[in-house]
């Protein structure tokens, strides 16, 4: 929901005819378009039908990265990975949270993914940490991105607003979002099992 504040300067902004959406005002942090990470162009043609009820948080197993250089260097990695080595028409995830605490847009919002398989993938907004939490938890800065991500997703009307976490082990055979990860979602407000 928008703050007063915002939905003021829509309404000001909007009678002033300058052209800004509702969009503008969501709570969305920074979220990096794909543009800016320099992404292939995406193949995938396969809507969601918004807003869905879940998001499925998973993580590469790869390598952290913490800075925005090293952080568009592993989202293109994982593109190409995907796209090229596996053949899938983009990058699996939806979105990629970097240890910068940046948000990593994917296949974004409008867009079903590949993370989770043909049951999952069709009703879920696919998340993925970058790196390998099964020993280690990400840093402040990236959970905090995930958790200003889930409330952009509600805002936009993407994610309703009773939506479910789910791990990606909870959905698949599978160690991904990594023992300390998948601790840390367990305590969120909207994880369910």
């Amino acid at each position: 929901m928008s703050s007063p504040c915002a939905l003021l300067t829509w309404t000001l902004l909007t009678l002033l005819g300058l052209g800004a959406t509702r969009e503008d005002f969501t709570p969305c942090g920074p979220i990096v378009p794909r543009r800016e990470w320099g992404a292939l162009p995406s193949r995938c043609e396969q809507r969601l039908d918004l807003p869905v009820r879940y998001v499925v948080v998973s993580h590469t197993a790869a390598i952290p990265c913490d800075t925005p250089a090293s952080c568009m260097r592993q989202v293109q990695n994982v593109q190409h990975y995907h796209a090229r080595t596996r053949g899938w028409c983009d990058v699996a995830y939806n979105f990629l949270i970097g240890e910068d605490g940046l948000v990593y847009e994917g296949r974004g919002w409008d867009t079903q993914g590949a993370h989770s398989g043909p049951t999952w993938n069709p009703k879920s907004i696919g998340i993925s940490f970058m790196g390998n939490y099964m020993d280690r938890a990400p840093p402040q800065r990236a959970l905090r991105a995930a958790q200003s991500l889930l409330a952009c997703g509600v805002a936009r009307g993407a994610l309703r607003t009773n939506y479910e976490v789910k791990g990606h082990r909870d959905v698949r055979d599978t160690d991904s979002p990594g023992d300390r990860l998948y601790d840390i979602i367990r305590t969120w407000p909207h994880y369910r099992y």
